[in-house]
């Protein structure tokens, strides 16, 4: 859906510039991209669709009290929920929607106010939300505050699969998905380009297309301490096999280079999993990227754009 920077009670010196803000901005406009690319062109792979118009959303209540002023001169909020950053020729970007606009409504609905005394995500949240809740196959119409000036902004109907997608600050090479929301760490960004990074976020859209959390639920799987142990281990290195072959097949229909998935994880595969000491919920890199390529080589030539590859149908079955 729209993409968003997390944040929340971030630990910034009142004296954060705006170069430290347009980084932010920098950064999420990257994951909108990487998003909104997976999710429009995998909308017939997904059974729960929202509109994708290409926006990343951000709102004053997420920035700890502190900098909130230094975020409202660099960002401008308008209105306390506002459009941090539109991806190029996306469909926000045709409709002219712009960096800073403040967000009134969505087809005559209007948006809270994002605002909170202590720093949370109440407000975006909200917002996302009631986005998401907009027919997927109509166009968005977008009221919107410029310049102190009501304008009436309307995004072409652009249908993708339904997810959030969320940087998470923090020095952590971690990425998940809790089957609503797919968020992956900012040091990710600092060190890959983004169709290394696209790599990572398919692999996590790839679970929420899966339902590997409500399946797993289903199974009765242990979390925590017990996740490496027996069945537990075993059935959730089943489903980051899955994840890791719809994945590849997600970039491929996107436009990215399918292959990109082998590559990452033989180069990289170590600074992620963690080599010799990595979860035992995860295959080997070694294996991933084996995994990955049989699955490369087996796609049909003539395989149309989107493809359903074959592991689309386990989404249907129990994980055991």
């Amino acid at each position: 859906m729209f993409a968003r920077l997390l944040v929340l009670a971030l630990a910034l010196s009142p004296a954060a510039d705006s170069g430290y803000f347009s980084a932010l901005r920098d950064v999420d406009r990257r994951m909108a991209t990487i998003a909104y690319r997976l999710a429009t062109a995998n909308a017939a792979l997904c059974d729960e669709l929202a509109p994708v118009p290409g926006v990343a959303v951000h709102a004053l209540g997420q920035y700890d009290v502190k900098v909130r002023a230094e975020a409202r001169a660099a960002f401008g909020f308008a209105t306390p929920v506002a459009v941090e950053a539109v991806v190029p020729r996306s469909a926000a970007a045709f409709a002219g929607l712009a960096e800073d606009d403040g967000l009134l409504a969505v087809n005559g609905v209007p948006f809270g106010d994002g605002v909170s005394p202590k720093a949370d995500a109440a407000g975006r949240d909200a917002a996302l939300a009631l986005i998401a809740r907009q027919p997927a196959e109509r166009p968005l119409r977008l009221t919107v505050l410029r310049s102190g000036k009501r304008l009436a902004v309307t995004a072409p109907a652009s249908p993708g699969c339904r997810s959030n997608f969320e940087v998470l600050l923090g020095p952590k090479m971690e990425a998940s998905s809790d089957g609503g929301t797919v968020q992956i760490g900012v040091r990710f960004f600092e060190r890959y380009h983004d169709e290394q990074v696209a790599v990572v976020v398919a692999h996590e859209l790839a679970h929420t297309i899966l339902r590997h959390r409500a399946r797993l639920d289903a199974a009765g799987v242990k979390r925590g301490l017990l996740r490496e142990v027996g069945r537990n281990g075993r059935l959730f290195r089943r489903t980051e096999g899955e994840a890791d072959l719809l994945g590849a097949h997600l970039l491929r229909n996107a436009g990215y280079d399918p292959r990109a998935a082998v590559r990452f994880w033989r180069k990289h595969g170590g600074d992620v999993d963690g080599g010799l000491f990595r979860s035992r919920t995860h295959p080997s890199s070694k294996a991933r990227a084996a995994a990955i390529e049989a699955e490369l080589a087996a796609l049909p030539a003539d395989a149309p754009r989107p493809y359903r590859p074959p592991v689309l149908a386990t989404r249907d079955s129990p994980v055991d």
